[in-house]
């Protein structure tokens, strides 16, 4: 049935799927945090792994750009 021009059924199932997804979206967040938690009681350093993964997603190249400017302006300031 269409309410005011709009698919009723059309747009519960939209809304439905949303909300599916973010539920899904949630149990992933503690899945990931459970994972951190175990990292770090083996000892890793939970923000140094995030630095890790943030950096496997950018392009190698933008990196290592990165990395260089990091460098050249710890040298300037005698780091």
């Amino acid at each position: 049935p269409a309410v005011g021009g709009i698919a009723a059924d059309r747009l519960r199932s939209i809304v439905e799927r949303v909300e599916r997804l973010e539920e899904e979206r949630k149990g992933l967040a503690g899945d990931i945090k459970d994972i951190f938690t175990e990292a770090k009681s083996a000892g890793f350093n939970v923000k140094v792994l995030r630095q890790i993964i943030r950096l496997r997603k950018q392009d190698p190249a933008h990196v290592e750009e990165e990395e260089t400017l990091l460098d050249i302006y710890r040298r300037a300031i005698g780091m």
